[in-house]
């Protein structure tokens, strides 16, 4: 990417699909993938429906995308199971959201349009930025009477 050149908000997110493979789209099943696995040890195309709110046949699909990118192994009507790079890839998604979702709650009181704001800027944020963020929270979480001031704007 040249300096001082500007792109419209899709032409970044196709140069971040261009190093990592993954629309956003992708990374929340990706993420969801990875949270059930943590929690119930297995997932299922019918569980991630349920959680994400779409279809079966939608699942599928984006299954066997992230199947090809190598990220997941599936077989039809089995368990869903995350490669070395999915286990890598589905860390990373989960840290940012939590960090995300940390930072938002600082900020306010956490409802539910901050956590749909939650879910649309975790793809647009890189992961320097989220590192920073992780330090910011540290620094205010560590200063009580800056924590308070902060909670104290709204």
């Amino acid at each position: 990417m040249e300096e001082n050149k500007f792109y419209t908000v899709r032409g970044y997110q196709l140069m971040d699909q261009q190093r990592n493979g993954l629309t956003p789209s992708l990374e929340d099943y990706l993420e969801m993938i990875y949270r059930n696995i943590l929690s119930a040890g297995y997932v299922r195309v019918n569980m991630l429906a349920q959680e994400l709110n779409v279809k079966p046949s939608s699942v599928s699909k984006m299954i066997m995308k992230l199947a090809e990118q190598g990220y997941i192994d599936y077989e039809k009507y089995g368990v869903i199971k995350l490669t070395k790079r999915g286990q890598e890839m589905g860390k990373y998604l989960l840290w940012r959201h939590n960090v995300i979702n940390r930072f938002f709650s600082l900020l306010s009181s956490m409802n539910q349009e901050n956590f749909e704001e939650v879910e649309l800027v975790e793809h647009i944020l890189g992961q320097e930025t989220v590192r920073s963020i992780e330090r910011l929270l540290g620094i205010l979480q560590s200063e009580p009477k800056v924590l308070e001031k902060i909670k104290n704007l709204e």
